[in-house]
């Protein structure tokens, strides 16, 4: 195994805990007790995964994830004791690849360090992805449409890629969840809905095309218009 993580924890007991259960796992582990330790050790070393606590002294996780992600996409799981919508919302569409709320079961947080590493190592799709004037690089996470930069968020890009990914095929909404937010997402069960109404309106709605079609009682396609 070997994968180096950093846990950033300002309650000690909380990250003595996670630090014995990783090690015991057969991670490395290492720690910071604030953000601004935590940057340094980022910066300074090489690690797998980011374990960040949002509510930190000086420096708060969400600042802490902003600045990771102007120099790595390093996968980050946020760790927060506010059952918080905005929190989450926040984290995510920053770039976080997980969140999960304190106090949680060591199993759940292995379940999801175990699903973050796997994201990291699969096969990267270096193709662009086209349907119509609509375009997507995966490599430079950069999606366009009739030459237009479109401002998506994280989520929005990772729903639109693998939506791509499978043109003409009806995706459920229970196999977006999975291969999108993680097979073990216990967030708002109408996330899909949500963020396909996301990519509708600056997709479709923006440019008058009808590229991203329902199939009611089952799912989601994408293909040419009709």
């Amino acid at each position: 195994m070997n994968e180096n993580i950093l846990i950033i924890e300002d309650e000690e007991k909380i990250a003595r805990f996670v630090e014995l259960e990783l090690s015991y796992e057969g991670y490395r582990v290492q720690k910071a007790g604030d953000g601004r330790e935590g940057l340094e050790l980022l910066e300074s070393q090489s690690f797998d995964l980011v374990l960040l606590d949002i509510m930190l002294p000086g420096i708060n996780g969400i600042e802490v994830l902003r600045r990771v992600r102007k120099i790595s996409q390093i996968p980050v799981i946020m760790l927060t004791a506010r059952d918080s919508v905005v929190d989450k919302v926040t984290g995510l569409d920053l770039g976080a690849d997980d969140y999960i709320t304190k106090p949680f079961a060591i199993e759940e947080l292995l379940a999801r360090i175990r699903t973050a590493l796997r994201k990291r190592g699969s096969p990267t799709l270096t193709s662009e992805l086209m349907l119509g004037g609509l375009m997507l690089d995966p490599a430079s996470r950069k999606a366009t449409m009739n030459g237009d930069v479109l401002e998506l968020t994280k989520r929005e890009f990772d729903l639109l890629k693998h939506l791509l990914e499978n043109k003409d095929i009806v995706l459920t909404r229970d196999v977006l969840l999975e291969r999108v937010w993680g097979y073990d997402y216990h967030g708002e069960t109408n996330a899909v809905d949500v963020y396909i109404r996301f990519l509708r309106s600056k997709i479709d709605d923006e440019y008058g095309v009808k590229y991203i079609h329902t199939v009611r009682g089952v799912g989601y396609v994408m293909r040419e218009q009709e």
